[in-house]
Order: structure tokens, then C-alpha cells, then sequence
């Protein structure tokens, strides 16, 4: 039931979160949350290239502030240093929505030099954390607290105010960039099917290809193109990733030997992919970042999960209801080769049911 309980001024928080894609974009509920708490779009500081992106535009997030030099010595980086004056000018509740160690750590060095008092921060770490609690639901549970050096009576949190599906927006300068792509790429008049095989450890160039346990073969993918384009003959089958994704990219396509099967990963940035998404057919990717922004996006979607990490804490979850199959999720495959080309043909059939 929605609370009586009058809310106190408004004040601007602050989320600190050193993310990949997928783990900046299930931020967006908390973010929504904090929001609706303190009556203020959130600041969000960051680590990467990506967040501010990814949501701009977003009604619940006022300003991104992004590390973009990764591994650069704090006294050779102004950034830094930009970003430790902010953080001392801020009065706000700060979230630290971050659990691993070696971000932890930096995250502290900065807390520490912008001389920012414990009583106005709340830590993820000083939670009770479930290992088979969905992230999403953990980020919830965490927008409920409340720094010490705050009125928690005073924000309090009304339930129809959460929402447990990440939701992004488009505006109409988006929309028709992804138009004109489209068109370009003589991609308007049949069905759109988008298929992302890489993940970012293909960003490592050490890694190799028989260690990643989310790596499917370049014949499953094949096998899978193939049967798309028997099903759907005039859809075009769109291969996207980054661009250290490309030689698989290419190698996927050239197997195929598939007039409509192409290749985006030099130019599908990410909101031009969040308005390709939007229109999409489907979309067959890996457990990885663009998965999630197909179900924040309504696309109907096929999720190929291996290793440790499955759907219980990661699971793509649409605002929209649209349907989402995870592939090789239970029980866990040690490796996305374990999983055959009809399994996931399978899955991706059941989107058109």
C-alpha cells in the first residue's frame, strides 16, 4: 500500500557502481528507486565508457560521471581528481553498489581523498548477500537502506514505486538513426533477427578461444543461421558485437554462406542498438551485456548460459513481459559448447509461438 508518511526536501544521490554493461544497466531499478525515495535524479560515478550512454535521457538519472583512463597513477590523472572534488561537493546520500575487492579498494582511496564522512554512505558489502538472490532484487533490497547521516522515516519507500525489470529510453533522434541504419543496410522490409556469439573476454587478448567457457563454436552458430533462414527465408540475420569481435563475426558469416546474414560490429553503438533492439524480431546471444539490453528493450530473446554464473542471480528479465529462454541454465553446463545447435533452435523457435 502506498505510504502516508510525508517525504523531507529533496536531496540528489549518488550511486558508485565500476560495472560492465550488463551490470550498470541492472542498476536501472535501484536507480529508480533512489529516485522516487529522495525526489532528485541520481548521479551515478562510474568506470568506462558506456554508462552515460546507456542512459542518457533517463528520467531517474541526472548526471554520469565516468573514469574513463582505467589504470592511470592518481597523481598523473585529472579525472580523478575531477571526480574527487565532485564527490566532496556532494551532499547527498552515496550508494556504493559494489561488492569486489579491487574496486572496493579504489572506490575507498576516492571516498577517502574527497574526505566524504562513513555516516552519509551505505555499502552493498555490509549487506546480507544471497548467492541465488537475482541481482536486481539484491539492488532493491539496497535502495531500502539508508545512510546514518539521513531521516530514513523521512524518504520512505512506497511499493508502487518498484519495478523489478531494468527499462531504458529511446527519444526520436535515436529512433531515426536507427531508421536511417536500417535503410542503409537494406534492412527495412523484412524481419530482423540479431545474434551477438561474443562476450568480453574476447577484449582480452591473451584469453583464448577453448578457455572461455561461454565461447559456442563457429559450427553451432552456422547450424543455428541456417535454420533461421529456412524458417524465416526473408529475415535478416545480423551478427553485432564490438569490434575485437569481428574475426568471429566474419568467420560465422563466411561459414554460412548466407546473403542475409550480416555483420555489425563496427557500427551498432549503444543506442543505435537499444533502437534496433526496439524493432527487432529476436535476438540468440550469449549470457553477456547486449542480452540484457534486448529484454530491457521488449526483444524477444535466447540467453546460451555456461559456467557458475546462471539465470538465478542473472537472469534478463523484460519490463514489457516479452518472453525470455535461457538455453544450457539448468542444471549449468561447465561450457557453452556443451550445448548443442538443437537446443538452442529449439528455444528460439518458441519465440514465434
Amino acid at each position: 500500500m502506498p505510504s502516508n508518511r510525508q517525504r523531507a526536501e529533496p536531496v540528489t544521490p549518488l550511486v558508485i557502481r565500476f560495472g560492465r554493461l550488463g551490470d550498470m544497466l541492472l542498476q536501472e531499478p535501484l536507480l529508480h528507486l533512489l529516485r522516487c525515495r529522495y525526489g532528485a535524479p541520481v548521479k551515478i560515478l562510474t568506470r568506462g565508457t558506456w554508462t552515460s550512454a546507456l542512459y542518457r535521457g533517463h528520467p531517474d538519472v541526472g548526471e554520469t560521471w565516468e573514469l574513463r583512463q582505467r589504470n592511470r597513477m592518481l597523481a598523473f590523472s585529472p579525472e580523478r581528481w575531477a571526480a574527487i572534488a565532485k564527490l566532496r561537493a556532494h551532499d547527498g546520500p552515496i550508494y556504493i553498489s559494489e561488492d569486489t575487492r579491487g574496486s572496493l579498494k579504489r572506490m575507498a582511496w576516492l571516498l577517502r581523498l574527497a574526505r566524504v564522512p562513513r555516516t552519509q554512505c551505505t555499502f552493498l558489502r555490509d549487506m546480507d548477500l544471497r548467492e541465488d538472490e537475482h541481482w536486481v532484487d539484491q539492488a532493491l533490497r539496497f535502495g531500502r537502506t539508508t545512510p546514518s547521516a539521513f531521516d530514513a522515516a523521512a524518504y520512505p519507500m512506497r511499493e508502487d514505486e518498484v519495478r523489478t525489470a531494468p527499462r531504458l529510453y529511446l527519444d526520436a533522434n535515436d529512433r531515426a538513426d536507427a531508421d536511417s541504419w536500417l535503410r542503409r543496410r537494406g534492412c527495412t522490409d523484412a524481419p530482423l533477427v540479431l545474434i551477438q556469439p561474443g562476450n568480453w573476454r574476447m577484449h582480452r587478448w591473451w584469453h583464448k578461444r577453448a578457455d572461455d567457457p561461454k565461447f559456442w563454436p563457429v559450427a553451432n552458430w552456422t547450424a543455428l543461421l541456417r535454420t533461421m533462414h529456412e524458417t524465416l527465408p526473408t529475415a535478416n540475420l545480423v551478427l553485432c558485437g564490438t569490434p575485437v569481435e569481428t574475426a568471429v563475426c566474419e568467420a560465422i558469416a563466411r561459414e554460412t554462406g548466407l546473403a542475409q546474414v550480416k555483420l555489425a560490429t563496427n557500427d551498432l553503438p549503444i543506442r543505435r542498438l537499444l533502437a534496433v533492439l526496439e524493432r527487432a524480431h529476436s535476438m540468440v546471444s550469449i549470457d553477456t551485456g547486449p542480452a540484457h539490453l534486448a529484454a530491457a528493450m521488449g526483444c524477444p530473446l535466447v540467453v546460451l548460459y555456461a559456467g557458475k554464473y546462471g539465470p538465478e542471480k542473472w537472469d534478463r528479465r523484460s519490463p514489457f513481459g516479452k518472453p525470455v529462454i535461457n538455453v544450457g541454465a539448468a542444471p549449468l553446463v561447465p561450457k557453452v559448447s556443451d550445448i548443442a545447435p538443437e537446443q538452442a533452435i529449439v528455444a528460439w523457435r518458441k519465440l514465434m509461438v
